[in-house]
């Protein structure tokens, strides 16, 4: 089982001369991918009991996604207030005193038995308390499961860079899978040039495999072991980018159960064969979400998996 430890919320877009909602959060995006590939998965996010909570939870579950981790509350449903300028949306963030923000430690249950990996990302490791939760229950469980870290640097969002830096390095250090983009290295490691030197930093901070994502190019892994493996993203025609790395992570982490390798002790012994299978199904389900609408994941069937 994989369980995507992060936000899902409700983005409220213009239409005409009103805002509609639309379930979103990158963590739960991924969760959904997960679930359409046919992966036993689960969501520990703050889940509310008002509608836009219900709404949330309706969405997961179709797409086979388990909320019984979730911390659950009265409090309300964290939203995205969305305004469009010529088609670039920017984001005005009402989560104060909601139920994702205001988790604790304290409220966070064990990971579910059978829990074989662990993918944390997303605005969730932003803002505290809800950050400094998700990277204490990180660092305390990353002994029973694989971790992979999405890391999505959103600068427009952090006010307290060194604390969030601090976060993130603390997170990494018991993770086994880093994701990244090259913006993403150039912000968190900003004293660092060359793309091999920053990948060695990475590998010193304790990850066993760090990968890139190029969008249309694709996207590349490298071991600590040395071993290395780039991949194209199939021809798509692009609709839009929402939620493409999100299920980017999702087949990342479904082609690594496929071949055996979620697991802290068979991860680093993973062969190039099954490492551009798992990656090749992370651009192959990316590429199908570009085409569509918002973020809307295949299905097995749409990628004709078994």
């Amino acid at each position: 089982m994989i369980l995507c430890c992060g936000e899902a919320l409700i983005d409220l877009i213009p239409q005409d001369d009103t805002r509609i909602p639309h379930v979103g959060g990158a963590v739960l995006n991924s969760a959904v991918a997960l679930g359409r590939l046919g992966e036993d998965v689960s969501m520990l996010t703050g889940l509310s009991s008002d509608e836009y909570g219900r709404l949330i939870e309706d969405h997961g579950l179709a797409s086979h996604v388990s909320f019984a981790p979730s911390v659950r509350s009265d409090r309300p449903t964290t939203l995205a207030i969305v305004t469009l300028v010529d088609g670039q949306a920017t984001y005005d963030f009402r989560d104060d005193g909601s139920a994702l923000r205001d988790i604790a430690p304290g409220d966070m249950a064990p990971p579910p038995d059978g829990t074989q990996a662990m993918l944390f990302g997303g605005i969730s490791l932003i803002t505290p308390p809800v950050a400094d939760s998700f990277a204490h229950y990180c660092r305390r469980n990353a002994d029973g499961a694989l971790v992979m870290i999405d890391v999505n640097i959103r600068p427009d969002f952090i006010t307290d860079p060194i604390a969030y830096r601090a976060r993130l390095g603390a997170m990494i250090a018991v993770a086994d899978i880093i994701k990244v983009s090259d913006e993403d290295l150039a912000w968190l490691l900003p004293d660092t040039g060359a793309m091999e030197d920053a990948f060695a930093t990475m590998f010193d901070l304790g990850p066993q495999m760090v990968v890139m994502t190029r969008g249309a190019n694709g996207a590349i892994a490298v071991m600590r072991s040395g071993l290395t493996v780039e991949v194209d993203s199939p021809p798509a025609h692009v609709a839009d980018t929402v939620g493409a790395g999100d299920t980017f992570n999702a087949g990342l982490l479904s082609g690594l159960r496929r071949a055996g390798r979620l697991d802290k002790a068979q991860l680093p012994a993973i062969t190039e064969i099954e490492l551009s299978e798992a990656l090749s199904l992370g651009t192959r389900a990316a590429s199908v979400t570009v085409s569509r609408a918002g973020a809307n994941p295949p299905w097995a069937q749409d990628l004709n998996l078994m």
